[in-house]
């Protein structure tokens, strides 16, 4: 900790869903500390080496789980740089952002993002991470909708919701999909998503890191599965995979099996965009 960084402590207690955000944060900087990390997150590590909190004792230390989830952050960011570099003044609507730092990894100086989190969780955000002049954070529920109508449309929108879905019971995400498709003809969402027989494991309460368990996971989807996201809203016109790239040591090695080969192909964690049809005009 520097001392021109003073340290930010956080609330005594903490609920299920800001701490999952800090552990999100955590893996990213263990990740990005490492000299030949996949994934380059400066912001992430300064954020914790000025939070005051026991991440280590709270998480572990594990390098095989940081690396994992900077690959799968890697996906995002990709997915989110090729929508600026064919919008570079396109508006990123960031659906139950935590404490990610995307912004300051893959922001293009001319975009306008949007963050939409609970308030328990924006709150924690603006303390954390204070917006800029082209960052807005707003303090609603991602899943009514009610917040589409701030975001300017003017030149293109990609939506993201990352770590998000899963928290979130099977009804009220095919519903969010297909009301991001009614409101945003021509947009696109990229969503991740845990493979079933994880979610099982969360719902019982035996996914475990360290002293953290994970919240339970009621949505999930099995890889091989992301067709069926056609069938929430007549408006996706189409579903396409993410696969993580890179990678070091076992995790590069055996990545390329756990894409390709059944089971592990099939029964994976996935990210996935959802490009949404324009809006046809009346003849």
């Amino acid at each position: 900790m520097t001392a021109d960084a003073p340290s930010a402590p956080l609330p005594a207690q903490l609920g299920a869903v800001p701490e999952t955000a800090l552990w999100t944060l955590y893996q990213r900087a263990v990740e990005a500390r490492r000299p030949d990390g996949v994934l380059r997150d400066p912001k992430a590590v300064e954020l914790v080496d000025r939070i005051d909190y026991p991440f280590a004792e709270r998480f572990g230390t594990s390098g095989t789980q940081a690396q994992l989830q900077a690959l799968r952050v890697a996906c995002f960011d990709r997915e989110v740089a090729d929508f600026l570099t064919r919008e570079p003044r396109g508006t990123v609507v960031c659906l139950g952002e935590g404490l990610e730092t995307q912004y300051w990894r893959v922001d293009n100086g001319r975009a306008r993002w949007l963050t939409v989190d609970l308030p328990e969780s924006v709150a924690l955000r603006e303390r954390l991470l204070p917006p800029g002049p082209r960052q807005r954070y707003l303090a609603a529920d991602a899943t009514a909708l009610g917040w589409a109508d701030e975001v300017d449309r003017d030149h293109g929108v990609l939506l993201t919701a990352q770590g998000l879905l899963m928290y979130l019971p099977p009804m009220r995400v095919r519903a969010l999909i297909a009301g991001c498709a009614e409101r945003f003809p021509g947009g696109s969402l990229v969503l991740d998503a845990v493979p079933r027989w994880f979610s099982r494991l969360t719902l019982s309460g035996r996914v475990r890191a360290h002293e953290y368990e994970a919240p339970p996971m009621p949505w999930a989807m099995d890889a091989d599965e992301r067709a069926k996201l056609r069938t929430a809203s007549p408006g996706v016109a189409s579903v396409r995979d993410v696969r993580p790239t890179g990678g070091r040591g076992p995790v590069g090695a055996l990545l390329p099996l756990a894409l390709t080969v059944p089971p592990l192909a099939t029964r994976r964690p996935s990210v996935t965009v959802l490009d949404f049809a324009e809006r046809s005009e009346p003849a």
